[in-house]
């Protein structure tokens, strides 16, 4: 499989999404796995096009290919071709449950994709090849292995667990990719000296893992793409033994490339929302290199920028570079890396300060051809991941 040529990889669907969708579509309600998606319907926007034709624009016996992008605001899904033509895409915000006075991330995340699955128009359905799924770098879940239930709240990926800082340093290369507060490791180092039960049946998942094992039922997969900052060795293929000498390590999931089959869809999901027999099931990504593939950028030297609610920055390199006291890391992409980091700026923190109203009138007045004299760099709380990695970092607005 050719990575670099996205329209062929099952994770190239997540960013072929306009930024505005027509407000018409399919939507519709079922019982059985539906019911928890039903009780809270988030705000939605779908577009499909050649509805009630499925074959216009297709060749015969041609298949289709559903990604579903979990960002940090909402999810969304692109349907496309071998192409990379879009047949129909929506997107869904996170509906924003409660629980003990904090926010229900599980609980809103498995309502998210079954209300994108119910999305996907009947009449695609049928041409469903696979299924991929691509989520936020570094947000990590400990489930119970025998049942697939959180054991503990999801770690979110700008989450900074410095109080395992220490530790991780002691074990990890120096200025290793995962010797960061909000890496991975850190994060299970951390819940790994604070949690007093029975951690034998413990497993670790990404957010991309858990909500495709949602959808194959097999646990303890993932790819090398979010198992960078947890310390899988990409150019390896392995666990390094520094990392796999830990007593945490047996929480480990396997690890295959992104786009690689997993399994075929669960038979409930399966006749629930109508997929073909064949569909499978495959390994994910982290957001930002979806973005990066959907871009077509192939050639070294070239970078992607993804601004949404948070920042992250890919360039396509012939050479490895690593070092977590600026944020930056590289991930594989079949021969070559993505050489960049992620910020914890972005749209978001202007949401806590501006309306959208505010936003748009504000937006108008800018001239992109002027210099701003200002100096200000917000975040939404303290802490900042790239281009420094700085747990106490403050927002600036001077």
């Amino acid at each position: 499989m050719n990575m670099l040529s996205p329209i062929h990889h099952p994770t190239a669907s997540f960013h072929f999404l306009r930024p505005s969708l027509p407000k018409h579509g399919y939507c519709s309600s079922r019982g059985g796995l539906c019911d928890i998606a039903s009780k809270t319907r988030p705000k939605t926007m779908i577009f499909a096009s050649h509805e009630g034709n499925p074959e216009v624009g297709l060749q015969a016996g041609e298949r289709l290919y559903l990604g579903m992008d979990f960002g940090t605001s909402g999810a969304r899904f692109a349907l496309i071709d071998k192409q990379g033509t879009i047949h129909a895409e929506g997107k869904r915000e996170y509906p924003l449950y409660k629980s003990k006075d904090a926010i229900d991330w599980i609980h809103s995340w498995k309502s998210t994709l079954l209300l994108l699955l119910e999305d996907v128009p009947f009449h695609l359905r049928q041409l469903i090849a696979s299924i991929s799924i691509d989520g936020t770098s570094a947000t990590t879940i400990i489930i119970d292995s025998t049942t697939g239930e959180p054991l503990w709240r999801p770690f979110l990926y700008n989450e900074s667990c410095s109080d395992a800082l220490p530790k991780v340093k002691s074990i990890a290369p120096e200025n290793h990719t995962v010797c960061a507060g909000s890496s991975t490791l850190c994060k299970l180092v951390s819940w790994w000296n604070v949690y007093d039960s029975n951690k034998d049946s413990a497993a670790l998942l990404h957010q991309a893992d858990w909500l495709l094992w949602l959808l194959h039922g097999n646990l303890g997969v993932t790819d090398y793409n979010n198992a960078l900052k947890v310390g899988y060795d990409p150019g390896l293929d392995s666990y390094p033994p520094w990392l796999l000498s830990q007593p945490y390590s047996k929480l480990l999931p396997s690890v295959k490339a992104p786009g690689s089959p997993i399994g075929s869809l669960k038979e409930d999901v399966r006749t629930q929302y109508s997929f073909p027999k064949d569909c499978v099931v495959c390994t994910g990504t982290t957001d930002s290199i979806a973005a990066f593939l959907a871009a077509r950028a192939t050639q070294p030297g070239k970078a992607v920028t993804s601004l949404g609610s948070t920042l992250a920055i890919k360039l396509l390199s012939t050479s490895r570079i690593e070092d977590a006291r600026y944020g930056v890391y590289s991930h594989r992409l079949d021969d070559k890396w993505l050489v960049g980091g992620a910020s914890n700026t972005g749209g978001a923190v202007l949401r806590q300060i501006f309306t959208d109203e505010q936003l748009e009138n504000l937006s108008e007045q800018i001239n992109p051809m002027k210099t701003s004299p200002l100096d200000y760099y917000p975040l939404p709380t303290v802490g900042e991941r790239f281009p420094m990695a700085d747990p106490k970092m403050a927002p600036r607005y001077l």
